[in-house]
């Protein structure tokens, strides 16, 4: 049996991994099956995901993934970049063991180019700003950015960005690089770049959200590394 916060990291991950699409339904009925506990357990966690900004209730229709304005959308690319420049410019010379965990999820994300598997390479293009945060050792701004990706991530999702997957590698390894220089100034100036870029490849049109009842099963799946 799944916990509230189970389900609720499960959602956003499933976001990072743009498997959840915005305007998505989350049935409780639905939700309360596929993990095997109650309705008012699942009640809770989708409380949770409307607190954090992730999920929304519809007069007499139910729970839904919030569609974000093109709007938002700016706002939210606009407070990541504040945040994870502010976290870099911050950080000190970072240790040998952050630059190594930096450097193997870049080749994590550079070997997931080639496969198939796209939800798992969202993910970790996604991940890699919580994974840097985490890494300098701030754990109440991790817990900002991871869900201030996954809110850009449904941007991307809904105004189907063309920044593409192998530009965000590349920008990831600049950034990367730049670190084990000691060079946190030329990171910091990286990172806004590459915020900005990805904010300014969205496009203001719908993406495809698909059926949504044969959807939510497929989509909550857990990926690979869960």
């Amino acid at each position: 049996m799944a916990s509230q916060n189970e389900i609720a990291q499960q959602v956003v991950e499933s976001i990072l991994a743009q498997k959840l699409a915005p305007g998505e339904r989350l049935g409780e009925q639905q939700l309360a099956d596929l993990y095997g506990v109650s309705r008012t357990l699942v009640r809770e966690a989708l409380m949770q995901l409307q607190a954090r900004g992730f999920i929304e209730v519809r007069t007499r229709k139910g729970w839904y993934v919030v569609e974000p304005s093109f709007e938002e959308a700016c706002h939210a690319f606009n407070a990541r970049r504040v945040v994870e420049t502010g976290i870099l410019r911050d950080a000190g010379k970072p240790l040998q063991s952050v630059i190594r965990q930096m450097r193997q999820h870049v080749a994590q994300e550079r070997d997931s180019l080639n496969a198939a598997d796209a939800a798992t390479r969202s993910f970790l293009l996604a991940d890699f700003h919580v994974c840097l945060a985490k890494c300098l050792g701030n754990p109440l701004l991790t817990d900002v950015i991871r869900d201030l990706t996954a809110r850009t991530t449904l941007v991307a999702t809904l105004y189907q960005s063309t920044h593409g997957a192998r530009q965000s590698c590349d920008e990831h390894e600049a950034i990367v690089a730049a670190m084990a220089a000691g060079d946190l100034s030329t990171a910091e100036k990286l990172m806004a770049t590459h915020i900005r870029n990805v904010n300014d490849a969205l496009v203001e049109s719908f993406a495809s959200v698909g059926d949504p009842e044969e959807r939510l099963r497929a989509s909550l799946a857990p990926l690979p590394h869960s």
